[in-house]
């Protein structure tokens, strides 16, 4: 579908539609008490068009950005390279917060509301990863190119329209490029974001992630364990008896193999790495597990956290009893992650927007749950979505990471529309 032929399609669809948007104080309270916004507007129809004019720029934002590493805890070159589009396109209030999100903001007709736009600056990769993208027609290959180099670009297209179409949005818009949303981050840029730099600020969160053009309304919750077993080590065949903990961490890897967890709400259980040892011909002094829990419904999570807990002392438990002897293991459990799970309701304002805007630009978004940067306020009563950026991608936290911008650009107008939806009373 070209740009032009949304744009009449929108406002078709719109001549009898309009977008019903609530706060979330109000919208608990008094649920009858919902701004309106019709897309007939005509600075609106000029913010569509200048999406379609600048979606070129778009893309080569997306590239440019992902050819500047972002590593985990080190995506201070990305950040500062955000930051300074951020100045250029004439947000106020530009910054580099204590974590190393980027802030900007875009000033509505009045502080309230106030919606957040978001998108994560950082990928799974190391350092030493070659981030070079390649064009192939309308294939961008490189890492991290949909995940989430397009959420960024999309951002930066969203300010261009708004600017470009002069239209000052009734709320305000603070736009984000956060840090910590990938592995072992643990969502530590959003975290600050809520506990200290716009902690009582935010009416409404938008995640802009990957590509597609799919709603994430559901938080999907995460505990993540790393599981130390040590002890005096010696030589495999001159110290042979001593409890190892190598063999610890294999019992309780076989241990947590076995657990039995429901398929509905779907909850699971991965041991993601594990280390340790000196050779081959030695008893370890030390060894170690880490272990990724999920599930969508926080009782589930629990339950299965307590199982985990569980299986660590047994584990220790037979490793010590098997040998007899004085010397034992100790061990360690350290909680290295924990993304709280919940749901943003079909009913709520901000869903039931998301998807007007999508049917009118003739956009069929199926609703979804995923571990993203809304997690955060979604477990603090705060009305947010996830949003894809649009275009289609696949072999994403892989080096050979495809994005494919055919149609990207709707996902670019329907952040747009949402953008200004979103801001109204």
């Amino acid at each position: 579908m070209s740009v032009s032929c949304g744009i009449c399609r929108v406002v078709a669809f719109i001549l009898g539609v309009s977008l019903f948007v609530g706060l979330p104080v109000i919208a608990q309270q008094n649920p009858g008490a919902l701004g309106v916004i019709h897309l007939r507007n005509a600075n609106v129809k000029v913010a569509l068009s200048a999406v379609e004019e600048f979606e070129p720029m778009v893309l080569d934002d997306q590239v440019e950005l992902c050819e500047i590493p972002a590593p985990p805890f080190l995506e201070s070159a990305r950040a500062e390279a955000y930051r300074e589009r951020f100045e250029r396109l004439g947000l106020t209030d530009v910054r580099i917060d204590g974590v190393g999100n980027v802030i900007g903001v875009r000033a509505g007709k009045q502080r309230r509301p106030n919606l957040v736009m978001s998108a994560h600056l950082d990928t799974v990769f190391p350092e030493e990863t070659d981030v070079t993208v390649v064009r192939e027609g309308t294939i961008l290959k490189g890492p991290g190119i949909g995940d989430d180099c397009r959420g960024l670009a999309v951002l930066l297209g969203i300010i261009r329209a708004l600017d470009k179409a002069a239209l000052k949005t009734t709320g305000t818009i603070t736009f984000v490029g956060t840090v910590g949303e990938e592995g072992l981050g643990d969502l530590r840029g959003v975290k600050h974001l809520f506990a200290t730099e716009l902690a009582g600020q935010v009416d409404r969160f938008v995640s802009i992630d990957g590509p597609g053009l799919g709603i994430t309304n559901g938080a999907i919750g995460s505990i993540r364990y790393r599981v130390t077993f040590r002890g005096p080590g010696g030589h495999s065949f001159g110290a042979f008896g001593l409890a190892s903990p190598v063999h610890a961490v294999g019992r309780f890897i076989s241990r947590v193999s076995d657990f039995d967890v429901p398929d509905i709400p779907k909850t699971t259980f991965t041991v993601g790495r594990v280390g340790g040892g000196t050779s081959v011909n030695s008893i370890a002094s030390e060894a170690w597990a880490e272990i990724d829990l999920r599930s969508s419904n926080g009782a589930a999570l629990e339950r299965l956290e307590l199982m985990l807990l569980r299986a660590v002392d047994l584990a220790l438990s037979a490793e010590n009893s098997r040998w007899g002897r004085d010397v034992t293991l100790t061990v360690d459990v350290e909680k290295i992650g924990e993304r709280p799970a919940g749901r943003t309701e079909p009913s709520m304002a901000i869903v039931r927007a998301a998807q007007s805007v999508s049917q009118a630009l003739g956009i069929r978004s199926r609703l979804f749950s995923g571990s993203t940067d809304s997690n955060i306020p979604i477990s603090l009563g705060i009305p947010a979505i996830t949003i894809d950026g649009g275009g289609s991608g696949s072999g994403a936290h892989s080096e050979h990471e495809i994005f494919d911008t055919e149609n990207s650009v709707q996902g670019t107008l329907r952040a747009t529309l949402l953008a200004v939806a979103l801001t109204e009373p």
